[in-house]
């Protein structure tokens, strides 16, 4: 349906729950390290608490400070999906708040990925439900619409697809496209156990550093 600034398409399937299980495993700032280290929010703070956040995105995009959409979009979320909502960055106005994350708890909705504001955290934090917001504030939203679902939306510079994966822990959230997820995860867990073998070796204090002074010295030379 596309009509005078009002765009809804339909849900994008994304990854099943078993396909989604290793992310479970593995840290945002090591798939972060294997997708280049420049991509995923920066600005995005969880609200929650300590639960980790997997699960397949249903994108909305919305005027700043309006939630007609997200309404809509709840129609559409099932089990396992994230609500994930461009509101440009706005924080005058709650998006979400108490009321709408106990209808995602019983829809059994991962979570929220907000990029504007929220309210009601007390609640988000004694239930421990993922979520993901750039401020918060007290003020309700508007019901005034325009807007669309399941189109790619932009979240703190981050593109997002309808379907993409989205993982999201302390550090912040990230959006990977399904036929990327496989490849990823295997990378990811390799630089995962790099990195433990390193642990090991500060524990042992037989860390090798002499790349510091080689890497040094091929920056010297490349100004000579």
């Amino acid at each position: 349906m596309t009509e005078n600034g009002l765009r809804v398409e339909k849900r994008v399937q994304g990854l099943s729950a078993r396909e989604r299980e290793v992310f479970s495993h593995l840290p945002v700032a090591a798939l972060s390290d294997c997708m280049g280290r420049c991509l995923g929010t920066v600005s995005l703070m969880p609200q929650h608490g300590d639960a980790k956040l997997i699960g397949n995105a249903v994108t909305v995009r919305t005027r700043p400070g309006d939630n007609l959409m997200i309404h809509k979009a709840f129609e559409m979320l099932q089990a396992g999906d994230v609500l994930v909502v461009d509101g440009g960055g706005a924080c005058n106005n709650a998006l979400v708040g108490d009321l709408m994350m106990q209808m995602a708890l019983r829809k059994r909705v991962a979570g929220f990925v907000i990029d504007g504001a929220v309210r009601d955290i007390a609640a988000f934090r004694q239930a421990n439900f993922p979520c993901y917001s750039r401020g918060v504030t007290h003020r309700g939203p508007y019901k005034n619409g325009l807007g669309e679902i399941n189109t790619p939306v932009t979240i703190d510079g981050m593109l997002v697809f309808p379907g993409d994966l989205i993982v999201a822990d302390a550090d912040g959230v990230l959006a990977i496209r399904p036929e990327e997820a496989v490849d990823l995860a295997e990378r990811a867990l390799r630089h995962v156990q790099k990195e433990e073998h390193f642990r090991m070796a500060i524990e042992s204090d037989s860390v090798n550093r002499a790349w510091i002074d080689a890497r040094i010295a091929d920056l010297q030379d490349g100004h000579q």
